[in-house]
Formats: C-alpha cells, sequence, structure tokens
C-alpha cells in the first residue's frame, strides 16, 4: 500500500486524542508556581503531587527581582512552562527538571562559581594535599 493516501476517519481521530490523552496523563506537569519568600525559592506544584523547589538564585533573570515581581510567575503552555512576563524570564518544565535554570552562559557561570565554594572542610583538604606536594602533574604520552 506504499504510495497510496489513507483517508483519516473520526475514528483515526478519536483514537489520537485518546493517545494524546494518556500521553498528558503520563506527563509531569506543573499545577502552579509560587514564590516562597521565607526560604527564597521557587515553588512548582506537579500534577503528580510532587514539588520541584529551586532557589530563586538559580534561575537566570529572576536573582535580582524583586518579591513582587516574583510573585507573577505563571504557568503557561498547557502546563508544560513557567513564565515571568514583566521579567522576561521563561523556563520549560522539562529544562528545569533536568537541571537547566538558564543558557549556555548563565550555566556555565553557575559551575564556575559551585567550584568556587568555600568550607572549613575544602579549606583543610587543600591544606593537606598541599602538604603533599599538591595535584601531581598530568603525563603527556
Amino acid at each position: 500500500m506504499a504510495g497510496r493516501a489513507h483517508a483519516v476517519t473520526d475514528v483515526d481521530i478519536e483514537a489520537a486524542y485518546r493517545r494524546g490523552d494518556a500521553a498528558i496523563a503520563r506527563e509531569p506537569l506543573a499545577k502552579s508556581v509560587r514564590y516562597d519568600r521565607a526560604n527564597d525559592t521557587i515553588v512548582i506544584e506537579m500534577n503528580n503531587g510532587a514539588a520541584l523547589v529551586i532557589p530563586r538564585g538559580l534561575l537566570q533573570g529572576l536573582r535580582e527581582a524583586s518579591p513582587a515581581q516574583l510573585e507573577r510567575g505563571r504557568v503557561v503552555v498547557q502546563r508544560t512552562a513557567l513564565s515571568w512576563p514583566d521579567l522576561d524570564a521563561d523556563f520549560t518544565l522539562g529544562g528545569l527538571l533536568g537541571g537547566i535554570y538558564g543558557g549556555k552562559r548563565w550555566m556555565s557561570e553557575l559551575a564556575r562559581h559551585a567550584g568556587a565554594t568555600i568550607s572549613k572542610a575544602k579549606a583543610a583538604a587543600a591544606r593537606a594535599n598541599g602538604l603533599k606536594g599538591g595535584r601531581p602533574r598530568k603525563r603527556l604520552l
């Protein structure tokens, strides 16, 4: 039957709608988004009962926003995205669940700062490593 067009029937269309509804029912979707002032976090309530909580400083475009601006976040695009229109900040739910909090440059900057975190344990480990002669040199093949 290659090359012959199949006439789409009402039954085909109904079956496609049922498949789409079933796929949406399995997909995590946002029910709501809110700013938690006490913890300085963005809280996304999901359709499966879970919640995604992200420190607002990690999200590109939200770090410098006022609490009033943060409270105007909304769920958009059939519950698959979040938007702060007056901040020009938009995020897909899939991206946030995958740990993507902004563009490539933003994510690189977050990673760079994460490596610069200073704690007493990290400082002690660095001192101990220094007493051993520091990091071994790489060998060239």
